[in-house]
Parts: structure tokens; C-alpha cells; sequence
């Protein structure tokens, strides 16, 4: 490809931390920005310098210049709103997970093989720090042979001022952070899943979706794998910092990444332990989005500046995740993870908790997301 890239952010919340990288991206015009609310929409153009603004979605979809979209919307926004691009005729990457239910996920994947697009769910724990470090010393061969991953995604809820689709979401209906990253150190999709529910939340949450479990724990069975895993979550009523951790067991060397939100993981050789740091894997991207892996002040040019502040968000995944996309459509390949796979990681919750609501019951994956 000889020309940039067209894309349109639809979200403007956390999606307005991608503004720059794209604008920054060798690639890609930061062509527009897509938001319901005219004031916050001004706000957040004006900010970054981008013109072409849209309250309409399906206006968006509809404008030909536009070449791929990175949606950022509420989660049962989703699907409709991928789909939708996909027969408009555009490449999609949305924030986490596919969608709701195993349907929308059908649908989803359907609509991307119908138009032949890229479709990326922007899945940021398998392009943290933290996982592309182990994953370089599994590729590299240091931790052995691979034996077992589990991963956990605590987060009480309970004092924050949430959106109304939020309180009492069963935990697993928002697990890819913690099915993520155990899948792709794998390289596998799963088959089946059993979970159980422990405790209980308030009534004020239970009510919601009628989930009464304040932490959800499954075994997740891997296709073609002698290797399976282990997920744990939590929304509400389970004190504890937030925290997306995983965990790697090897023959020789086991990874286990911290407890805590700003400490250091550590490597196990036998049973002596070390904390160590980890590097921000800058060097795997174009030179003016490398800022973005560690955070800082830059202004809508990637330098220096005052006017915002991007944090290098979630473990710095965030130009890794727009990197994935851009590639995957300049040199026309699957993006990672691919719709398929992306059905896989979110339908695996959406099982879970299911399995969950029969007593750990075992539930298989549809065939779908296995192909």
C-alpha cells in the first residue's frame, strides 16, 4: 500500500488515547472522530486537531474516505456496531470483548468472512510489557516445556460510579483479560469449559442479571493441547486491587506476574525467586509511536509538550494494539487475534458463566470459534 490508512475512532472516552498514535502512525491519517455528544465531540476534536467529526455512526460507515474504524463504544454496542462496518465495507478493531452472547459472536464472525475485512478485537493483555516478555523467553525456549498457564482479573467495583450496564455484569462476560493471555502463550483455541461461582454479591447487583457469584473460577480445556488453563474473576463485593495478572509454568523457569498493580514479576528457576524488570518492547514498533509504550507528555505530533497526557495505558499496549491493526491490513494478513479467535476468548467467558449458573457443568465451545 502507497496510501495512508483512513481511520475513524467511534468512542471518545479511553478511544481518545488513540488519537495520537494513529496521527503518529507511519501508515495512517487520523481521518475522524465519531462521538453522540456534540459538546464532548468538539472538545476532543479541537484537542487533537481533527476535523472531520460525525454523531452518527451510520454517517460515519457511510463516508467512502473512511477505510477502517477502532470502536470504543459501550459493550452492547459491540457487535451491531462491527457488523455493521464490516458490510459497510470497512476493517473494524473494537475494544473488548466481541460481544454479549455466543449469537452476536456468530454473527460478527459471519459478517467479517462475508466482506473479506480485517476485524481485531483490541485485546491489550496479550500486548502488555508484561506477556510480550514472556512470551519472548517461551519462544526463546527458557522456560521449558510449558505445563500450565492460569491468569486472574480482580477488580471491585463497587465504589466506582459506573455506567448502568456495569453493576452486577456476571464476572466471566468480561474475562479476556484473563482468557487472553492464557490462549496466546498457547497458541490454542478452547474446547470446553466448567466453572463454579463462589460467594455472593449484594442483592442490589445480583438483581441485575440475575449472577449471584462474587468470583468466578474455570478450567478451560485447550483444542489439540496436552496444556490446559486456569481463569479467575471478580466485579464486585471481593476486596482487592485491581489487577490483571498471569501466570506460566515451565520445566525449567515459571513466570509469575505480580500481585500487585505496580511491582515487578518474578521468575522462578527451582524454587529460588527473583523480581524482575521488564522491558517496554519499544523496538517492535515504527520510531514515532515508541513514546507510547511508556507514557509521558506529547502533543498531537508525538513530541514533547503539555497540551495531554498519554499514559502508555494498560502495560503499554496501546501502540502495540494499533500497530497489530495497521499491519494486519497493509500487508493484507490476519490481525492477532483474528474474528475467530476473538469469538473464541469472549465466548469462553460467556460459557464460563454459564457453566457457572449449573454447577460447574461442562460447556462446550461452538463450533465457530474452533475453525
Amino acid at each position: 500500500m502507497t496510501d495512508k490508512i483512513n481511520i475513524a475512532i467511534v468512542g471518545l472516552g479511553f478511544g481518545a488515547e488513540f488519537i495520537p498514535i494513529y496521527q503518529r502512525h507511519p501508515h495512517t491519517n487520523m481521518y475522524a472522530i465519531c462521538q453522540r455528544n456534540t459538546a464532548s465531540l468538539n472538545e476532543v476534536g479541537d484537542k487533537y486537531g481533527v476535523e472531520r467529526r460525525y454523531t452518527d455512526f451510520e454517517e460515519l460507515i457511510a463516508d467512502p474516505e473512511v477505510d477502517a474504524v477502532h470502536i470504543n463504544t459501550p459493550i452492547d454496542d459491540h457487535a451491531w456496531m462491527s457488523m455493521d462496518a464490516l458490510h459497510a465495507g470497512k476493517h473494524v478493531a473494537s475494544t473488548v470483548p466481541v460481544a454479549r452472547t455466543i449469537e452476536e459472536c456468530r454473527l460478527v464472525v459471519e459478517a467479517q468472512k462475508a466482506s473479506g475485512k480485517k476485524y481485531m478485537m483490541m485485546e491489550t493483555t496479550v500486548y502488555t510489557r508484561e506477556y510480550l516478555f514472556v512470551k519472548e523467553m517461551l519462544d526463546k525456549g527458557e522456560l521449558g516445556r510449558l505445563q500450565f498457564v492460569r491468569a486472574a482479573h480482580h477488580q471491585e467495583m463497587a465504589a466506582g460510579n459506573w455506567p448502568a450496564y456495569w453493576p452486577g455484569m456476571p464476572p466471566m462476560h468480561y474475562s479476556t483479560h484473563c482468557v487472553g493471555p492464557v490462549l496466546a502463550l498457547t497458541g490454542k483455541l478452547c474446547e470446553w469449559v466448567s466453572c463454579l461461582g463462589s460467594g455472593r454479591v449484594d442483592e442490589k447487583y445480583a438483581r441485575h442479571y440475575g449472577s449471584p457469584f462474587a468470583v468466578e473460577t474455570a478450567h478451560m480445556k485447550l483444542k489439540d493441547s496436552e496444556v490446559h488453563a486456569e481463569i479467575t474473576r471478580s466485579l464486585y463485593n471481593t476486596a482487592r486491587e485491581y489487577i490483571e495478572s498471569f501466570d506460566a509454568y515451565g520445566s525449567e523457569r515459571t513466570f509469575e506476574w505480580t500481585q500487585l498493580e505496580a511491582g515487578q514479576p518474578v521468575i522462578f528457576t527451582g524454587e529460588d525467586g527473583e523480581r524482575v524488570p521488564v522491558p517496554d518492547y519499544a523496538h517492535l514498533l515504527p520510531e514515532p509511536i515508541q513514546p507510547f509504550t511508556t507514557g509521558g507528555v506529547y502533543d498531537m505530533e508525538g513530541e514533547p509538550h503539555m497540551s495531554f497526557t498519554q499514559r502508555g495505558g494498560h502495560g503499554g499496549s496501546h501502540p502495540h494494539l494499533a500497530h497489530e491493526f495497521v499491519m494486519s491490513i497493509v500487508e493484507d494478513r490476519e490481525p492477532f487475534p483474528n474474528a475467530v479467535e476473538s469469538a473464541n476468548w469472549t465466548c469462553a467467558g460467556i460459557g464460563a458463566h454459564d457453566s457457572a449458573l449449573r454447577g460447574g457443568e461442562i460447556v462446550r465451545l461452538p463450533e465457530f470459534t474452533l475453525i
